[in-house]
């Protein structure tokens, strides 16, 4: 904001950038007029380079439609600079195109985290077949990802975060959420087929809202509470007709998602009001979680059972066996930091639209990848729960 001064008798002019026009002049944005009325007074004419939009002008009489400042001999104007996209195109181009191109940056951000979350689940469940350690896997998965961060911010290909010990303890109840999510979702489909945890973890819209309503206190329109039933509705058939169901695998599934939820929540208020981008957040939460997560891991299972399953899993597949744990340790943390760049320009709501439609991919490829057999109704199921989805969404806009 600028200030400038208009003083009668000879006019006085404080500032830079303003430019004065006649009344009737061809471009009435690039310019503008302050008139004195007083007996005697003079015009004065001042061009500079750039023009100024008017914010307000303080004065004592009456304002005209000509900022014109009657029985006053002083007048304070607050100006800002005008854009040239502003002056050229009438200042209505300039605020649409930062829009869009926000916009198309979200699509992208969303299309690379479905595409990233697809060749993990597929390598994820080759690993997990082969060696149905799901702690240990989830473990490397999470150091994986820790060590690629402290390596890029050691070479400084990363910008290394600034934190302070109030920002880890704001980031501990959103490790503990994610750490419980992670292993619970990996259990699952350590028990099950990948589409069958997919669908039922399609029912996280429905968790959020509950959570947001019963716990945050926060109230939602007639239509998101109706868009559930479709949800629940079809999850639970899925559910009731998948061939080889498991109460682990289904159970693991639902606690993942009341994990997720709350991770999504605690992120995003966590990360208002920090300087630490989305990419860095994630790498911080996941350092957070391994440090939590290991020892967990090695008292439910052990290095002894991971000795011998990794001796089995080697004779079995071959050399094969540890680029399948490498790929699926490198994607999950590379999907998981292109979600939080998105979680960095969205709100958790819309964050678990897009990580539900993303299932639809998921879904789809991990049955034509493992040819699981589906029953048409266990098909329905799942298209019920996705149209859920999508009405929820809608509804919520």
């Amino acid at each position: 904001m600028m200030i400038y001064s208009v003083k009668q008798p000879g006019i006085a002019i404080r500032g830079s950038g303003l430019v004065f026009r006649e009344k009737g002049t061809a471009n009435p944005i690039q310019s503008c007029a302050i008139v004195s009325r007083e007996k005697n007074s003079q015009r004065s004419l001042l061009s500079v380079q750039k023009p100024l939009h008017l914010s307000g002008v303080i004065g004592v009489g009456n304002l005209m439609k000509s900022v014109r400042c009657e029985k006053s001999d002083f007048a304070v104007c607050g100006a800002y600079e005008a854009d040239k996209s502003e002056v050229e195109g009438g200042g209505g181009g300039g605020a649409e195109a930062p829009a869009a191109a926000k916009k198309v940056k979200i699509g992208l951000y969303f299309a690379t985290w479905w595409a990233l979350n697809v060749v993990f689940n597929i390598y994820n469940k080759k690993v997990l077949n082969a060696y149905p350690y799901p702690w240990l896997t989830s473990t490397l998965s999470l150091a994986c990802g820790s060590l690629m961060m402290l390596i890029s911010w050691a070479t400084r290909i990363a910008e290394a975060p600034k934190t302070d010990l109030e920002f880890w303890k704001s980031l501990f109840p959103v490790a503990v959420a994610h750490t419980i999510g992670h292993v619970a979702a990996t259990v699952s489909m350590s028990k099950v087929a990948v589409s069958f945890t997919h669908i039922i973890k399609s029912g996280e819209p429905a968790f959020s809202v509950l959570v947001s309503r019963f716990i945050l206190g926060e109230t939602f329109p007639v239509p998101v509470y109706l868009s559930l039933v479709p949800i629940i509705g079809g999850c639970a058939l899925a559910a009731v007709t998948e061939l080889n169901f498991n109460m682990t695998g289904f159970m693991g599934a639902m606690i993942s998602n009341l994990a997720f939820v709350f991770r999504n929540i605690f992120s995003k208020k966590g990360m208002k009001g920090k300087s630490v981008s989305g990419m860095n957040y994630y790498a911080c939460l996941s350092i957070l979680s391994l440090a939590i997560l290991t020892p967990i891991a090695i008292a439910v299972e052990g290095p002894q059972m991971w000795a011998a399953g990794y001796q089995t899993a080697l004779s079995q597949i071959g050399p094969q066996f540890i680029w399948w744990v490498a790929a699926q340790s490198i994607f999950y943390h590379l999907y998981n930091q292109v979600s939080y760049m998105s979680l960095d320009e969205i709100s958790p709501l819309t964050f678990s639209i897009g990580n539900t439609m993303k299932r639809i991919s998921v879904i789809v490829s991990s049955i034509i990848i493992f040819r699981t057999p589906v029953q048409p109704v266990n098909a329905l199921g799942a298209a019920i729960a996705v149209l859920g989805t999508f009405l929820y969404s809608q509804a919520k806009q």
